[in-house]
């Protein structure tokens, strides 16, 4: 019997839900053990950004297509179901909500890392990790929050991704509309903030000009508007989530009461936000700029002029 095999019948649950979650959740974090083992003993941040992103989209690939591959380690020697079926009458093995916000999970993940790690190779090391790399137990504990991110901003995609084909209903849903919205303009949102961002880093290099800080652009409406942007995306995939697993016939496939299923959307938005609020975003930012510009007139100006999350329409 192989390991995948092995793995498919420990997690094979009775719950659909606990047999996506689990090996999903556990896949996170076996993934950032890993990255984190080599990184550990080269004491470096490198690759940091770019094992979430890997993890992001190993997981929401393994959550999408879990039942196929428990099907093939049965003895099925069916293909794996198409993507694009799932758009076409009669959908398939899978549910075009499925693939949609697995796909918008991965677009996410594919381009934030992608940034982050040609910013950090432009750079050479990430300041977020100066005091935390060179402590074996802290970086670990870095590389498992990490894993833990993972599991909870994904967790209304795995929700999704247990829910049997057959109990999905047919017709768009405002919650479909609303929450691809709110994705979309979130991701936009963040697009733009950090390329204005890497542009102004870029001019400032080639000594185009001498701002010590970045103040035009999306940044004069927000202070962080690539984090509001994050939280935005992630509350559309939740909104979106919430819609389908607040369906009867979906609730009663997966066992779930109204509560459960407002919850596993919650967390992620809700964990997003915490993080970016009280962990790794606004306050390491917010402390790092105040200690170089805090006694600046200009600085101050932009700050108290400035709102800290949510931008301002004029």
């Amino acid at each position: 019997m192989s390991l995948l095999q092995s793995l498919l019948r420990l997690t094979n649950f009775r719950s659909p839900l606990l047999r996506t979650i689990v090996p999903s959740v556990s896949a996170a974090f076996a993934i950032q053990a890993a990255f984190a083992i080599p990184s550990i003993i080269a004491q470096s941040d490198r690759f940091y950004d770019f094992s979430g992103s890997v993890t992001y989209l190993a997981v929401t690939a393994l959550s999408l297509y879990l039942p196929a591959l428990r099907a093939r380690a049965a003895g099925s020697t069916l293909p794996l179901p198409g993507l694009l079926e799932a758009f076409k009458n009669g959908g398939g093995a899978l549910n075009w909500r499925q693939v949609l916000l697995s796909g918008c999970a991965g677009v996410w993940a594919a381009r934030l890392g992608s940034y982050l790690f040609q910013r950090v190779l432009q750079e050479g090391k990430d300041s977020r990790f100066d005091k935390i790399k060179t402590s074996p137990p802290r970086f670990l504990v870095a590389f498992m929050v990490q894993a833990m991110w993972v599991s909870l901003c994904l967790m209304p995609v795995m929700a999704v991704n247990a829910i049997p084909a057959a109990a999905f209903g047919t017709g768009l849903k405002l919650t479909d509309v609303l929450g691809l919205g709110l994705y979309v303009g979130g991701l936009g949102f963040e697009v733009v903030a950090d390329r204005q961002k890497s542009k102004w880093m870029k001019e400032k290099r080639e000594k185009q000009h001498d701002e010590e800080f970045l103040t035009r652009g999306l940044w004069s409406k927000s202070r962080h508007p690539n984090y509001f942007g994050e939280s935005t995306l992630w509350t559309g995939i939740a909104t979106a989530s919430a819609g389908v697993l607040l369906s009867r016939p979906v609730q009663g496939a997966l066992a779930l009461s109204p509560l459960t299923a407002i919850s596993l959307c919650a967390v992620s938005p809700a964990f997003v936000t915490f993080l970016l609020f009280k962990v790794s975003g606004i306050p390491l930012s917010e402390e790092k700029y105040d200690k170089k510009f805090g006694n600046r007139k200009d600085f101050q100006e932009w700050k108290k002029n400035t709102p800290k999350f949510f931008p301002k329409l004029f």
